[in-house]
């Protein structure tokens, strides 16, 4: 006999407590059906790409003779043979399905083949024969922006302001903000620090891998079957390739697992493919990257290097800030004009910095191109202003707690360097609570203690904020649709845009429908996502997969609601104020009607049992040439206080415990809330500690699999985990009842550890300096940072002599 085992302490549920993640059960017994887990229709074939060995090359040619002669093939693929648009690119061209005379990275796709079984098209993959001319690939971004190569056209920005310099060089800005007289405020400061970090890339690592099948309909359409969050566009390039009108294709999503914004643009191209094999052989194809095979052909997060230059007076108050961020961008646009941007949003985190420069570069490199990753650039802009608080805490002999509770937004300077004001600047409260609830001050002195008497084992502690603006950057991707049926036995079935990646998107779509309907979670079913259904969707992507979809299901069911009502006040004779739908049913009076019985007499009424709805967030605007305006509709805050031991003889440490307090406005479901915070954490911190990315001097990824890139495990997740949710502050704003997004803003609250990693290694100078920490913060890096310090610190150590003489001196 089976049994369930259930994990944790929560106690059992009550009937009106929110849901369970609706495919929980699923996702852990195995259940839950993925693309490739669905049995193939008949004749179905498989695909398989030849990638490039070469990160820039030209191709002089190719002979794909033997590899057509190989057993199981029935077609080979190259650019040539597409009927429509060789396109892909999420935003702006420059992401060829198929490499088409040149070569732009090493994984780029060259050509496809198409066979009876994936073991045969991965074989003959291999007897290609191409001649290519190498070239020499840009690879580093400084040096990209020094030259002038960025992935954006000269012509997408007026830039309103000279170019900052360079270390070697001057080169082009793709964007500035400003607030008021930088150079004047940095000039006139009491003290000035400068600081410059390299922030390490992510691979996305989701347990399912890239993934899409395709079918020929008997009605000259496709039906494409997708692993992507964003649907649309995968609808909007199939056709496109296939140079065939939009209705003719249908993308359908049910479930991924796991996309972190890395399935929003980079899946188009496999839907695209597969399509493109379906529609030339008449037959259904499924094409899945392999592990390695993916990690070299798709983009990751975008690595930083970010340098700064902060102006300050005596008690740690910034008075001005010039921050630069170079993003590298891979070889194509893809997202990167909008990831740029929400990192110089970020830039000022949860501070207000004073007179205020903030300048982004977009770095063309011949690596794959990067995409979006939870939080879409904004971890890596507000990595700076984290250091430089760390930096200036050090300079001046205090805690640096201090330090940032002095920078933090109030009610009297709540204006970004953007010029959006904040309306609910919760940060303070929130911070002062965490620092009572986690017992901050005596852990401090506790810890500042141990590390007096402890040679080799140092520990370090470190509280820091999070601030993050909810809403797509980009104007016109902050809409969404919903379509609501009521079927004649009272059972409902919702289809929304939002895709659902694990992060329990459909359980609160379902609770919102119920309760707007009056009725039990259970009679609400999701379908799969479907551009049939619901067209021109947004991704589910920059948290605001709840914001938009939920609010459009809402509407949907606003309108059911009204109809119902204004039905069975006719029905029942009775004025519409003396009903309402709650409990299940109909209150009518002092009479009630089940649901299943109120449906059934509104059917035998012709009452319309289906309705569509609509969503578009309000209030958002930012003007590029000014970079000026309100591109989010709020934020949401947070804070997290870790604790590090480290080792300082061989870099290895442990994270000890963390503290977390999580503003969430009024949760639409606490649990899933709770399991998206310490997931995005755990995320965040492998990011920050072990996730490393390494390639070869000619651009290839030497890092493509579990055996070489180290995401964080079970072991790595702190001993010691304690989650809150900031309760009593619902948002100020008007969404889903509420509540606030919760899915990126987590993940920035890991810098919290590589903030403690700093704090343990600058204790072997008695705090009195700053080291410097690239991340990922590998043990290698964290032995390597302990030994430049304490070099430093004998560097600097007066030599027997002088101190003689000082000694002399007093007396």
């Amino acid at each position: 006999m089976r049994k369930l085992i259930q994990f944790g302490s929560l106690p059992p549920a009550k009937a009106d407590t929110a849901p369970g993640h609706d495919s929980a059960i699923g996702h852990v017994t195995g259940l839950a059906a993925y693309i490739d887990d669905l049995p193939g229709p008949k004749g179905m074939h498989h695909l398989a790409v030849g990638l490039s060995p070469h990160a820039s090359a030209r191709l002089l040619h190719m002979d794909l003779s033997a590899v057509r002669c190989q057993p199981g093939v029935i077609d080979v693929i190259t650019a040539a043979d597409i009927p429509g648009h060789n396109e892909v690119g999420a935003v702006y061209p420059g992401d060829p399905l198929l490499a088409e005379n040149e070569v732009r990275y090493a994984g780029q796709m060259v050509f496809a083949v198409v066979a009876d079984t994936l073991y045969h098209a991965r074989c003959a993959v291999a007897h290609a024969l191409i001649d290519y001319q190498l070239q020499p690939p840009a690879l580093d971004p400084v040096a990209s922006i020094r030259d002038g190569l960025t992935v954006l056209p000269e012509h997408i920005h007026e830039r309103p302001l000279p170019p900052p310099a360079l270390d070697r060089g001057a080169a082009m800005s793709d964007d500035i903000q400003t607030s008021g007289n930088v150079d004047h405020a940095l000039e006139k400061a009491a003290h000035v620090l400068e600081g410059e970090q390299f922030i390490g890339g992510q691979e996305h690592f989701y347990l399912e891998g890239q993934i899409a099948q395709a079918e020929a309909l008997d009605d000259n359409g496709l039906r494409v079957l997708t692993s992507s969050q964003h649907p649309s566009e995968v609808q909007k390039l199939v056709a496109e390739v296939l140079a065939m009108p939009l209705h003719a294709i249908v993308a359908e999503v049910r479930r991924m697992g796991g996309g972190f914004g890395g399935k929003e643009s980079q899946a188009a191209a496999l839907g695209a493919m597969a399509a493109l094999a379906a529609h030339r052989n008449g037959c259904a194809v499924r094409f899945r990257l392999p592990r390695a095979d993916d990690m070299q052909a798709t983009g990751k997060r975008h690595p930083f290097h970010n340098r700064y230059r902060v102006g300050f007076d005596d008690t740690g108050r910034l008075t001005g800030a010039d921050i630069t961020l170079i993003g590298n961008c891979g070889h194509s646009p893809d997202l990167s004009e909008g990831v740029v941007d929400r990192a110089m949003f970020h830039a000022d985190n949860a501070y207000y910095l004073g007179d205020a420069r903030v300048t982004g570069h977009r770095a063309m490199t011949h690596t794959a191109s990067n995409t979006a990753f939870r939080g879409f650039g904004g971890p890596q802009g507000m990595m700076p202003i984290e250091g430089a608080m760390d930096d200036i805490a050090r300079s001046l002999g205090v805690d640096p707690l201090d330090v940032r509770k002095r920078n933090l937004y109030d009610n009297e300077r709540c204006e970004t360097h953007y010029g959006q004001q904040i309306d609910q600047p919760l940060i303070k409260e929130l911070i002062e609570t965490l620092e009572a609830s986690s017992d901050y001050r005596t852990r401090r002195r506790d810890i500042t203690a141990f590390n007096a008497k402890s040679p080799i084992i140092r520990k370090g502690l470190a509280l820091t904020p999070v601030k993050f603006g909810i809403s797509f950057t980009a104007q016109h991707l902050n809409q969404a649709g919903a379509l609501l049926m009521i079927y004649t036995d009272g059972s409902v079935l919702v289809n929304h845009g939002g895709t659902e990646m694990g992060q329990g998107l459909h359980t609160k779509v379902c609770q919102v429908v119920a309760r707007e309907l009056g009725i039990a979670y259970h009679r609400v079913r999701i379908s799969a996502t479907r551009t049939d259904k619901v067209p021109n969707t947004s991704p589910t992507a920059a948290s605001s997969g709840a914001d938009l979809n939920a609010m459009a299901a809402r509407d949907a069911a606003i309108t059911l609601r009204e109809r119902l009502v204004d039905f069975a006040a006719d029905w029942q004779a009775l004025k519409r104020e003396q009903l309402r739908l709650e409990a299940d049913g109909l209150l009518a009076g002092k009479a009630r009607i089940e649901w299943p019985e109120l449906i059934q007499q509104a059917y035998l009424a012709r009452v319309s049992l289906s309705a569509t709805g609509f969503y578009a967030t309000p209030e958002i605007h930012y003007d590029r040439k000014t970079g000026r305006g309100r591109p989010f509709y709020y934020f949401a805050w947070g804070a997290a206080v870790s604790e590090v031991h480290v080792d300082t003889l061989t870099g290895e440490y442990r994270v000890a415990r963390v503290d977390i307090l999580h503003d969430v406005g009024d949760s639409l479901n606490p649990a899933i809330d709770r399991g998206q915070i310490e997931g995005g954490f755990v995320q965040g911190m492998g990011w920050l500690t072990t996730e490393e990315l390494k390639w070869d001097a000619e651009g290839h990824l030497l890092t493509t699999g579990p055996a070489t890139y180290k995401i964080p495990a079970c072991g790595d997740a702190p001993r010691d985990f304690r989650v809150a949710l900031l309760e009593g502050h619902p948002n100020s704003q008007a969404t889903i009842y509420r509540s606030k997004a919760v899915g990126e803003p987590p993940l920035m609250l890991a810098i919290s550890v590589w903030s403690a990693l700093r704090d343990a290694i600058a204790s072997l100078t008695d705090d009195r300096s700053s080291p410097r920490l690239d991340t990922p913060a590998t043990p290698e890096r964290v032995l390597m940072a302990c030994r430049a310090i304490r070099e430093a610190r004998v560097r600097s150590a007066p030599s027997p002599r002088e101190e003689a003489s000082h000694v002399m001196a007093e007396k």
